[in-house]
């Protein structure tokens, strides 16, 4: 590193800047289930499956809300130890029959 007036003030080495990336995959998972899911999906978070491997993490599982999918994947993202992200969130099954508010397109014919 070098200070505002040219001089040499410290150095740093290759594997000070790849000790974020030399996380276990165990301790990132943590902290994206700790930052990322509990915080976006609160109560739902149990239904989201965190696996990381290499410090890529795959997010699976179904939320109630498909709006929070890409804000989960860019956050995780960001997690320290992240190397990539696999975002396979989906949001809640078409079951017109169970959920009224919901329309089946196979049902519905235009007027």
């Amino acid at each position: 590193m070098v200070g505002p007036d040219g001089t040499l003030r410290g150095v740093v080495s290759r594997s000070d800047l790849l000790k974020a990336f030399l996380r276990d995959d165990a301790g990132t998972a943590e902290d994206v289930r700790c930052e990322v899911v509990a915080r976006l999906f609160g109560a739902h978070a149990e239904a989201i499956r965190i696996e990381v491997r290499d410090g890529v993490v795959t997010l699976t599982g179904r939320v109630r809300g498909t709006a929070l999918i890409p804000l989960a994947g860019r956050l995780t993202r960001a997690v320290a130890g992240v190397v990539d992200v696999h975002c396979a969130l989906s949001g809640p099954s078409r079951r017109p029959d169970l959920v009224p508010d919901l329309q089946d397109p196979q049902r519905s014919s235009p007027a």
